[in-house]
């Protein structure tokens, strides 16, 4: 994983992200839920779906539930579904852009990487100056 990864997404429900091979994927959002009720994995699974002209992909994003506790007490926040989801996006776009795991349906994302991600989240955005 890069060392840098910038806030790009604005609509973590529907984006654009590239791939290393210059196609353009549209990535909707569809559900988010608990995995113990899918898959008895504690987890929170967020899907979502690709589409890049003909070709469609289903992507589920996992977060380990307590991998999603200790960070929001680290960050002095609450586990939300919009945090979580935030999460999710951003890790679907790091996929997509490097095309890391991309031949996987399922990919439970790491601790390390859940706290780069909300460190871009929190970071705030720069304000143009006039």
């Amino acid at each position: 994983m890069s060392d840098t990864i910038e806030k790009m997404i604005e609509n973590y429900r529907s984006f654009r992200a590239t791939d290393p091979f210059d196609r353009t994927w549209d990535v909707d959002f569809r559900w988010q839920q608990n995995g113990i009720s899918i898959r008895h994995a504690d987890t929170i699974d967020t899907k979502f779906w690709l589409t890049n002209g003909s070709e469609t992909l289903e992507r589920v994003v996992a977060m380990q539930h307590t991998d999603l506790l200790k960070l929001a007490k680290k960050a002095g926040r609450a586990l939300t579904d919009p945090w979580c989801l935030k999460l999710a996006g951003l890790h679907l776009e790091h996929m997509i852009t490097t095309f890391e795991d991309m031949e996987k349906t399922l990919v439970t994302v790491s601790y390390a990487e859940l706290e780069q991600y909300n460190t871009v989240l929190e970071t705030p955005e720069p304000v143009a100056e006039f």
